[in-house]
């Protein structure tokens, strides 16, 4: 299989992670990919057009889009229990998900606002809006003791690259002050090979 992956994108690194503990990790070859605001890629465009990270591509060619579709297909192919399988906790587990994969979407748009538009052109309340967005997920989840203290899943996982973000954009923002339950969270992911190793490198 080949994965399109930067080391600075949290969605390949949630993909990584998941190959890491399903064993599968040296069955993926990572292939370096540049996407950016305003910057052409017809290479990659021609893979997705949506020209976003990561991308799966099967060993039987198949194109696999979304960071958390490529680890439900892992999971599947690995025979592990990163998504629940039914019921109230697989669907409360993609919900929690979904929010997690907002609040990256919302971080990352702050990181492009700052770093890619033209100073005249920044729009600080929409940033602020989508910074705040990010803000009140890390609340909710900081009183999610289920989540913080539940099984390794793919909530985990979403919850550890938002804050492995948080720190390698945004790193003065006080996330660990605010939230003391996430700071004790993220040590103890950090004590886990897969999440360790992935930590994207430094700014």
């Amino acid at each position: 299989m080949k994965l399109s992956f930067s080391p600075a994108s949290p969605f390949a690194r949630k993909v990584r992670i998941a190959a890491i503990e399903l064993g599968l990790i040296d069955k993926i070859e990572f292939i370096p990919a540049t996407v950016a605001p305003g910057q052409a890629n017809e290479e990659y465009s021609k893979i997705t057009p949506l020209k976003k990270l990561p991308v799966l591509i099967t060993n039987d060619g198949d194109v696999i889009l979304d960071s958390y579709v490529i680890v439900e297909y892992l999971d599947e192919i690995g025979g592990g229990a990163l998504i629940p399988g039914y019921g109230r906790k697989r669907w409360q587990a993609k919900t929690d998900h979904s929010l997690l994969d907002g609040m990256l979407d919302s971080m990352l748009l702050c990181r492009y606002e700052g770093l890619t538009r033209p100073e005249p052109m920044r729009w600080q309340a929409w940033s602020d809006d989508h910074w705040n967005r990010a803000w009140l997920g890390m609340a909710r989840f900081e009183n999610r003791d289920d989540v913080l203290n539940g099984p390794f899943d793919i909530a985990q996982i979403g919850l550890a690259c938002v804050l492995g973000y948080a720190d390698f954009r945004f790193a003065n923002c006080g996330w660990r002050k605010a939230y003391p339950k996430l700071d004790k969270f993220n040590q103890k992911m950090l004590e886990r090979p897969s999440v360790k190793i992935s930590v994207p490198p430094p700014a």
